[in-house]
């Protein structure tokens, strides 16, 4: 007795779900791509093993030319002079007292720059955080 089937089998591929996948993956990486604060301001940190928990809302960067970059949140680093650093901070700290300021300076930066923002945040009892690159474990 033969047995005949009575759907055929095609060997046709259907692009649809795969193209639904993509959108979807370009739609995920489009959001988290915005959420990320970029640091444009290209500084070499000095190197440090541990890693920092606190999320910094200020940033203060300094580059290798000791030009000053301040920002606030999400915002881009606009660039001012050492003058202007303390008013804003000031500024920030009555927006948000919880605040942490992050400094970003190129390790080729001298000391004396580097005290220089940490005595107006000893002055002003803001909290500051010194920004590093982690140093990569060597299996000692």
């Amino acid at each position: 007795m033969a047995l005949k089937r009575k759907t055929k089998v095609t060997s046709a591929f259907s692009m649809a779900s795969m193209t639904d996948i993509i959108f979807l993956l370009l739609i995920f990486f489009m959001i988290t791509s915005t959420m990320v604060v970029p640091n444009a301001i290209k500084v070499t940190l000095p190197e440090s093993k541990q890693k920092n928990a606190a999320k910094p809302l200020t940033r203060i960067t300094i580059d290798k030319d000791l030009n000053y970059y301040i920002a606030f949140g999400n915002q881009r680093e606009r660039r001012v002079g050492f003058e202007q650093i303390t008013p804003f901070l000031q500024e920030t700290y009555a927006k948000e007292p919880d605040m942490y300021v992050a400094l970003y300076a190129d390790e080729s930066v001298p000391y004396r720059e580097i005290v220089k923002i940490l005595n107006i945040a000893n002055e002003n009892q803001f909290r500051m955080v010194l920004a590093t690159r982690n140093k990569k474990n060597d299996n000692l």
